[in-house]
């Protein structure tokens, strides 16, 4: 009888530990999620951002001296190449935005252009003076020649983002 009360412990014993074992074996791990943007400025989220197409929709009713606060997605159509410390992001066809930094407290990496971005922070309506069209000119690696075609002022959709995310 102790025999026999031994044996069925043991087996017990061995399947309870078995048993364990798949427990164990069924767990899922979660990957860990790579972050996909890189983030500059003030931390945003890519949640709720517009596209660059409503976003033109939100320029062309605005006035001069307009601003709204808003957040969009775009690609870097261009960057500025001695510090970063603006960007051009395509709306649609050659319309575009000037996208500059708030308090000019951070800057993009030289080599971003053409990466896709979400900015968030004060669109406006501006006019831009000549000499500031020609000093953005000059930022952008244009020619003498290129630059001295500049001689008009110019109505521009303007942005001062405060955060940005660049995807990965």
């Amino acid at each position: 009888m102790k025999l026999a009360v031994k044996f069925c412990a043991t087996i017990l014993l061995v399947f309870t530990s078995c048993k364990e074992a798949k427990k164990e074996n069924n767990k899922v791990e979660t990957p860990n999620i790579e972050i996909a943007y890189t983030s500059y400025g003030d931390k945003i989220s890519e949640n709720n951002a517009l596209t660059k197409e409503q976003m033109l929709t939100k320029f062309e009713t605005m006035n001069v001296g307009d601003t709204v606060n808003v957040k969009f997605a775009s690609n870097i159509k261009e960057v500025c190449s001695k510090k970063g410390c603006w960007m051009k992001l395509p709306l649609v066809d050659e319309t575009e935005t000037m996208v500059r930094f708030k308090d000019y407290g951070f800057f993009m990496p030289l080599d971003s252009q053409g990466k896709q971005v979400i900015v968030e922070g004060k669109a406006f309506v501006k006019i831009t003076p000549v000499d500031e069209l020609q000093h953005y000119a000059e930022d952008a690696g244009k020619s003498k020649e290129e630059i001295a075609k500049i001689t008009v002022p110019r109505k521009e959709f303007a942005f001062e983002a405060n955060g940005v995310l660049i995807k990965k």
